[in-house]
């Protein structure tokens, strides 16, 4: 029998005074308090105002008094764009925050952040902007995909491996966004209203486990909370940088800080992007004039001094680290993919396809627009750009090249309705015949004052010279193209304010593009579009052009876009049936379009775009052997689920998508995922309804309290499709035995012993450790990793009904027939609530009883007994 431990098991409770709350075993040598005092003593008053807003987008401002170089700025919870916006910067993509946080694999996802790490410092970016925290309040929400999870215990160790990751590679982390920043409807301006037990014991939590992580940096959000909007809120003294002790820089979201002295009374740091108006000047007046007193400004130094040194750009501070040079990256992200991608059904164990073997299906038909070219990333200000991305399609065909295995392509359906960017696969430059675009800037008069050769028609500000969006009047994107189909073809152009477009010295469009929102994804990310449609014929080359007027505070984006003929939805649905019927195996990738699923807005239903699930149903009533990939960032509507005989879920899987996939539907690799988040059945007349992420008069209300996921679908009395937790491998599992030490458990009805205070301050946290040993047998047929989770019921009180929740998983690996122990140690915070009352964690009410188990929907082991 093998004992497995956690590689990452939960911090202690209570936390320790914040001189040692970082993990700091592999971090920086610091400065001391003196030095840094020093240094800000060494500075005048507009300096230390000065450096109290960025330098540009992505950078942070250089003191040479101090030794202070800049520091760049990233964005990327699943890669490292660097500080500009261009394709030709290309950078690793890893899968998406929920897939990192299906894997439920610490060291994988602290692996990942060691490569971050190493990726950021190739781009010379000092500070990441991740991970996210915000919880998955409501499937709907569109940033979903880059957040862990529904539950704050597997958000908050998530959060912490990748944190340790990142940070021991000499790049700060950013925890954000701080806080109850959970859905975009509104996101710039609504007031989350919401109790101070939920905000504690859900919300606030996983930033509380990054802050004992040694997190670096906080970002705080947009949004407000019970009336103060977060850069001014008074929850960035405390519970942060008081109760917690964090000792690092809070850094606005970009455009959040709305005022001057309200935002620097508060404990807000940095104002981004910079310069900030409203931090300059203003702010220097402040001070002066004793409105904003300089001790306030000197801590704020003092922080950001603080984290150029752990950063390595303080020339007083330690002295550059070696960090070490990480080994096959691409190897690392193949591994991922398999690790996060969730087996959600599996009937008659079609899968893994038995590749090679003389039972291997010899004809595989590979379905879907998503087949051919995955979704790798969700859409927003997170995105990066891979220098190759391995669709399902191309990692089917390379598994399978020398197996003599034919493998066919259909198409199936159409999703998007957005226009497709020129690339260099269908575009030249007219001025080099090269493949790719001509940029040209342009003066007010026309002008031209810089040119650029690029891979992609869309842009979203130059590489070369980004200060052109503060000289230059407008952007022009030239490119020949050569129509190889005749028909109505779609011309297009992306971007706001005053644009034109041209095909073949003909205008298509003249016209003033007025902006429908002020969201920064939507000004500087994914304006609207316009398009045009004009019959083209076979051969004919075209010279495209599409020109944009910029006007203030509407972003510097635009695209040049040409799609095909549309092909008849019913020819393709049977093109699609009639490859399936002719194959051994057919194989379904369906999933969701930056136009339903992105960051800037909430999603209005759960539905596949297009006509998927109806391409599903056919195929699978013509194949019997029908394996579906399901290829979106969050929950979806599944309602052929019951008719698939295999489901596997692989979210946003990153550039190596298609290897990853390939290696675990021939069982090279076990799918390693279980859902960090409950899917439900449908959007809409299934219980309990999904909270809203719609405010009423600029008022969010978290009206559901402690009940997120699974346990409001349990409360209800309700079944989802798939609780939390759920996942199939490749082998069965038998749970055999729960041991408990540690927990005191009253030998009447079960009771938990509540601990005294001294002094009589009230019940005090349980002082004794809790761990639990859960003994599983692999009764399956061949090796495989069993995720095991420890659940919790209490008794009820007013607030909270002890209702199932997680408590603390590990993982174990087995062969054949032998049997393993998973150790977990269990958080003396999970048998705690807060009160309002007395501002302070107390336990909560008995009877305890752990639960161990595959998911949230079955634990087959309890102690004591459940009745």
């Amino acid at each position: 029998m093998t004992m497995i431990t956690p590689a990452s098991p939960p911090p202690p409770h209570p936390a320790p005074p914040a001189a040692t709350t970082r993990e700091q075993a592999a971090g920086p040598v610091e400065p001391t308090a003196a030095e840094l005092d020093a240094l800000v003593a060494a500075l005048d008053l507009p300096a230390k105002v000065r450096l109290l807003s960025g330098a540009a987008a992505f950078r942070l401002q250089a003191e040479p008094a101090v030794g202070l170089r800049a520091i760049g700025v990233s964005d990327g919870p699943a890669g490292v764009r660097g500080e500009r916006w261009d394709e030709r910067d290309t950078s690793l993509a890893l899968p998406s925050p929920t897939a990192l946080a299906a894997s439920w694999d610490d060291g994988l996802v602290t692996e990942l952040g060691g490569l971050l790490a190493a990726e950021a410092r190739r781009k010379g970016v000092g500070v990441l902007l991740a991970p996210t925290l915000n919880l998955h309040r409501s499937p709907g929400a569109g940033r979903h995909f880059e957040c862990y999870s529904e539950d704050p215990l597997l958000t908050g160790r998530t959060a912490a491996a990748y944190i340790r990751g990142v940070q021991a590679g000499g790049v700060a982390a950013t925890a954000k966004h701080y806080v109850a920043n959970d859905s975009e409807t509104e996101r710039l301006t609504l007031d989350a209203r919401l109790d101070q037990r939920t905000l504690r014991e859900l919300y606030l939590a996983p930033f509380e486990a990054a802050v004992r992580a040694g997190v670096w940096t906080v970002m705080s959000a947009y949004n407000g909370v019970n009336g103060a909007t977060m850069s001014e809120s008074p929850l960035l003294a405390e519970p942060l940088k008081g109760e917690w002790g964090f000792d690092g820089v809070v850094v606005s979201d970009w455009g959040a800080v709305r005022s001057t002295e309200a935002a620097a009374l508060a404990a807000q740091d940095l104002a981004m992007p910079g310069p900030e108006p409203r931090w300059g000047e203003p702010l220097l007046a402040a001070v002066r004039e004793g409105r904003v007193p300089e001790k306030a400004i000197d801590d704020k130094v003092r922080r950001i001094l603080l984290l150029a040194a752990r950063v390595g750009a303080l020339d007083s501070g330690p002295a550059p680290r070696d960090f070490p040079t990480p080994g096959d990256a691409r190897g690392l992200l193949r591994r991922a993919v398999a690790a996060g991608c969730v087996l959600l059904r599996n009937e008659g164990g079609l899968l893994p396809l038995a590749a090679g073997d003389p039972v291997a299906p010899r004809r595989i038909a590979v379905i879907g627009p998503n087949a051919a070219a995955a979704r790798f990333q969700g859409g927003g200000s997170a995105a990066v750009f891979p220098e190759a991305v391995v669709s399902p399609l191309d990692g089917i065909r390379g598994a399978l090249s020398d197996t003599g295995t034919t493998v066919i392509h259909a198409e199936g359906a159409v999703l998007t309705t957005r226009p497709t960017p020129l690339h260099t696969g269908n575009a030249r430059d007219p001025r080099t015949g090269t493949p790719g675009v001509l940029v040209r800037y342009l003066a007010a008069d026309g002008t031209e004052i810089h040119t650029e050769h690029r891979l992609s028609g869309r842009i979203l500000e130059s590489g070369d010279a980004p200060e052109l969006a503060d000289t230059a009047a407008a952007v022009e994107v030239s490119a020949l193209v050569t129509v190889d189909t005749p028909g109505e073809w779609r011309f297009s152009v992306v971007g706001l304010d005053a644009v034109v477009l041209t095909a073949g010295g003909e205008v298509l469009l003249d016209t003033y593009v007025t902006p429908e929102s002020q969201d920064p994804t939507y000004l500087h990310v994914t304006p609207a579009f316009r398009t045009a449609v004009r019959r083209v014929d076979a051969g004919r080359e075209l010279l495209l052009t599409a020109t944009r007027h910029w006007a203030d505070g509407h972003g510097h984006a635009v695209a040049l876009a040409m799609d095909p003929p549309r092909r008849d939805e019913d020819a393709l649905i049977a093109e699609a049936v009639e490859a399936a019927r002719a194959a051994d195996t057919a194989i379904v990738v369906v999933g969701t379009t930056d136009e339903i699923e992105s960051e800037g807005f909430d999603r209005p239903s759960l539905a596949l775009p297009g006509r998927q699930d109806e391409l599903v149903a056919a195929v699978v009533a013509a194949n019997p052997r029908t394996v579906v990939i399901v290829n979106s960032g969050g929950p979806v509507e599944l309602p052929w689920r019951e008719s698939a005989p295999a489901v596997l879920l692989c979210w946003f899987p990153g550039q190596e998508a298609g290897h990853g996939l390939a290696d675990v539907l021939f069982g090279r690799a076990e799918p390693g995922g279980r859902l960090p988040t409950t899917w439900g059945a449908l959007s809409h007349g299934a219980p309990p309804p999904h909270p809203s992420t719609t405010p009423t008069g600029g008022v969010l209300r978290y009206d559901e309290g402690p009940y997120l996921g699974h346990r409001a679908w349990r409360r209800a009395g309700a079944e989802p499709a798939y609780w939390f937790g759920h996942g199939l491998g490749y082998t069965t599992w038998a749970y055999e035995q729960l041991d408990v030490t540690g927990l005191d458990i009253a030998t009447s009805g079960g009771a938990a012993r509540d601990v005294a205070a001294p002094d009589g301050a009230g019940p005090a946290a349980l002082a004794t450790p809790v761990t639990a040993r859960v003994t599983v047998r692999n009764t399956g047929g061949r090796p495989g990793r069993e995720v095991v989770q420890l659940y919790l019921t209490t008794g009820p009180d007013p607030y909270d009904d002890g209702g199932l929740r997680l408590a603390g998983y590990a993982a174990v690996t087995a062969g054949p027939g032998e049997q393993v122990v998973a150790e977990i140690p269990v958080a003396p915070r999970v048998f705690e609530r807060w009160s309002p009352e007395h501002g302070r964690w107390e336990p909560r009410p008995g009877p305890y009883t752990l639960h161990a188990g595959p998911s949230a929907a079955r634990q087959p082991l309890s102690r004591p007994p459940a009745p």
